[in-house]
Formats: structure tokens, C-alpha cells, sequence
């Protein structure tokens, strides 16, 4: 395979184990999982499956403790998470929406996208203020740019946290339950959203619960259970046909 050709997400055999109070538990057991170039993909099952956990451990905030992930040909391995200063030319691959947005409430939306290009590249003030205003432009939500969190509805919050996450334009974009908050409307317009960053080259990886709004933005989707993938493919194939139990229990709670 050529490197244009190589998948964006590589996760193979990804394993992670928690203690809690003396009692170790695998929380992931051998999850693997390839994301191509320009594919949305969904990562679904019951909740506490361990869909958070996959974002988390492929944006490099939670350690593992076996198997390997691969970014972009940037790589993670297991063991503690690298200090940031070792993971800069890792925070250029991947960007993060959390499921509260996670902005910081002191900070004005333009300021919180500068963040990242600011601190982790060192850009000056105006560049990093240029790249905020162009992506909050591109998002619908420029008008806002000097409204705090507190102040932004729901659906501009989340576009806020988008532009913040793509602000060093990386390849791939991770989100977890996007749509917990927002009504039908702004479910319609986030997909629209996704999709028309998908149509550019981006690679998303979102986890939810929502198989409305699933079906409507994902090119395929991956089932997790027992802390593995344990159904993979497009996503009508999958839901409208599943295989496994897991995927017959997501659907019988549609």
C-alpha cells in the first residue's frame, strides 16, 4: 500500500485496563479498528461499551497497555501518555469535540480556537486570530467570535469546539456524542456540517448512541462489545442486516 493510500486511523489490538479500588478491569480487549481518507465512520453500542475510551486513547489523554495506533504515520504505543512537548507533531494529526464542548468559560470563542495554534505551534497573536476567524466563518458562527461559552447556544458551542479542534487542520476529527444536546434542527445541520468536512478530506470518527442521526452522516460504522469490535461495514449494510447480538441490541432500541 502507498503512503496516499494509507488509512488516516490505524488501531490494532488495542487493549486498556483500569484499577479501581484493588479490582483491575479490561475496559478494552483487542479493539481494532482502519479509518480511510474522506470516511465518516460511527462508533456505536451500549452505553459504558468503551466508545469514549477509544477517542480518548487515539487523541492521546488516556494511556493503554497493548497494541498500537497509528495517526497519519504519526504513532502512539502503549505505556504512560507522553508529555505534550513530545506529542506536538502529534496534535497536528487529530482534533477533539467532546461531548460538553469543553471550552473554557474565560475565554471569548475566538480565543478559545486560538488556543491551539498559539501554545502548540507557537503562531503569533494575528495568524492565530486569522485561522480562528476563517474557520468560524466556515462554520456559520463567525458573528459570534466575541461571545463567551456562556453566552452561545448549544449548536454554536459545538461549531465553536469544531473550530477549535480543526484549528491546526488536522486529518483526523474525533467526536463523542455530538448530538446530546441538540435538537432535530441542529442534528440536520450538524450533519450537513460533517459531511461537507468529510467531502474535503477530513476523516471523522464520531461515538453515539443516535442511530438517526447515524445513519444520516456515517459512511460506516463499527459495533463495540466485550471491549472489541465485533461488527464492521457500511452502515445500512450493518444496521439494516446485523450480524451480531450487539448490533440486534442496538437496533431494538432504536
Amino acid at each position: 500500500m502507498t503512503a496516499a493510500s494509507s488509512p488516516v486511523l490505524r488501531i490494532d489490538g488495542l487493549h486498556l485496563r483500569r484499577v479501581h479500588d484493588g479490582v483491575s478491569r479490561d475496559v478494552l480487549r483487542g479493539v481494532s479498528l482502519t479509518v480511510e481518507r474522506g470516511e465518516i465512520c460511527v462508533l456505536m453500542g451500549v452505553s459504558g461499551v468503551g466508545k469514549s475510551t477509544v477517542l480518548r486513547t487515539a487523541v492521546a489523554l488516556e494511556a493503554f497497555n497493548a497494541g498500537h495506533i497509528l495517526i497519519d504515520g504519526v504513532s502512539l504505543h502503549p505505556g504512560p501518555v507522553p508529555r505534550e512537548s513530545a506529542l506536538r507533531l502529534f496534535r497536528r494529526k487529530v482534533g477533539m469535540v467532546f461531548q460538553q464542548h469543553a471550552l473554557f468559560t474565560h475565554l471569548t470563542a475566538q480565543q478559545n480556537v486560538m488556543l491551539a495554534p498559539v501554545h502548540a505551534v507557537g503562531a503569533s497573536g494575528s495568524a492565530a486570530a486569522e485561522v480562528a476567524h476563517e474557520l468560524l466563518s466556515s462554520l456559520g458562527v463567525a458573528h459570534r467570535a466575541s461571545a463567551f461559552p456562556s453566552q452561545l447556544s448549544g449548536g454554536e458551542a459545538q461549531r465553536v469546539a469544531i473550530a477549535r479542534a480543526l484549528a491546526l487542520d488536522p486529518p483526523l476529527l474525533l467526536m463523542d456524542e455530538p448530538t446530546a444536546a441538540l435538537d432535530p434542527a441542529r442534528r440536520g445541520a450538524l450533519v450537513e456540517t460533517l459531511r461537507a468536512l468529510a467531502a474535503g478530506g477530513r476523516t471523522l470518527v464520531i461515538a453515539t448512541h443516535d442511530l438517526t442521526f447515524a445513519r444520516a452522516v456515517a459512511d460506516t460504522v463499527a459495533v463495540l462489545a466485550d471491549g472489541m469490535v465485533v461488527e464492521r461495514g457500511p452502515i445500512g449494510g450493518v444496521l439494516d442486516h446485523p450480524s451480531h447480538e450487539a448490533t440486534r441490541l442496538l437496533m431494538a432500541h432504536d
